[in-house]
């Protein structure tokens, strides 16, 4: 038998397996340090994260954020009206 013809096919296959690992470990590394969690973007965050972006972007308002929060949270109060605002001063 000649085995000298077939080990070409070995170290070909050795290298792209090689190769395909040290793409994979810096892809990994490089993901990693970036702090990267999964695909999807923005569906690791935490839901009182998100509220609390809302309410600052003024997407909902004050009295849904404090009814979505005590929901999120599990708060059996019920949520507090506004205070009732100065009036100006002459």
């Amino acid at each position: 038998m000649d085995w000298d013809n077939g080990w070409w096919l070995v170290m070909m296959i050795g290298m792209v397996v090689f190769w395909a690992l040290v793409v994979v470990g810096i892809v990994w590394l490089v993901r990693e340090a970036s702090g990267h969690r999964g695909f999807g973007g923005n569906r690791g965050h935490d839901p009182l994260e998100l509220l609390d972006r809302r309410l600052a972007e003024g997407t909902v308002s004050p009295e849904d954020y404090r009814e979505r929060r005590a929901i999120l949270t599990g708060s059996s109060r019920p949520p507090q009206a506004d205070p009732p605002a100065p009036a100006p001063q002459d």
